[in-house]
């Protein structure tokens, strides 16, 4: 293994504990949908821009398939492999090369989010009937923008701070 390689796998490592960990520890309630709302987003979201397309790739679905395992919802393991891991892949692929500041982030973060939200749709649609996938929209919406939003706020003053970090 070559010190390139052990650095990127410690970083990944890294980033899918503290995904796992946010996801886990930090469950914010719904109240008007019984349902909640994760930081997941904001671990696969940060991978992707500040390490680029296969490093949301691998955080998002390793941190998504860890997360179902360890919250006792195997049912949802491949479909979170999966989902999560194209939505980092997506952002990561979108975003511009040399992109500065939130308003070139603001695209490949929509179109995530929309990855993540229209595969739980399916994925739940697949599981319990088309009246399930459609109810699960309005949760995974207020999950993934809520992400988007802390993301946003979190790696936004990063590129004013030190623009060659992103």
């Amino acid at each position: 293994m070559t010190k390139g390689n052990l650095k990127e796998n410690t970083i990944a490592a890294v980033l899918i504990a503290m995904t796992v960990a946010l996801s886990i520890l930090v469950v914010i309630p719904i109240p008007a949908t019984k349902g909640i709302v994760t930081l997941c987003e904001v671990g696969i979201y940060t991978s992707a821009i500040l390490y680029g397309r296969r490093m949301g790739l691998l955080v998002g679905g390793a941190s998504g398939f860890l997360i179902d395992i360890l919250t006792g919802y195997p049912v949802w393991c491949l479909f979170s492999l999966v989902i999560h891991g194209t939505q980092g892949l997506v952002v990561g692929w979108l975003l511009p090369r040399h992109h500065k500041g939130i308003r070139s982030m603001l695209l490949p973060l929509l179109v995530g989010s929309l990855v993540m939200v229209m595969g739980y749709c399916l994925a739940t649609t697949l599981l319990f009937g088309w009246p399930a996938g459609l109810a699960s929209i309005f949760g995974n919406v207020v999950q993934v923008g809520f992400g988007a939003g802390v993301t946003l706020s979190i790696v936004g003053p990063l590129t004013r701070l030190k623009p060659d970090l992103v």
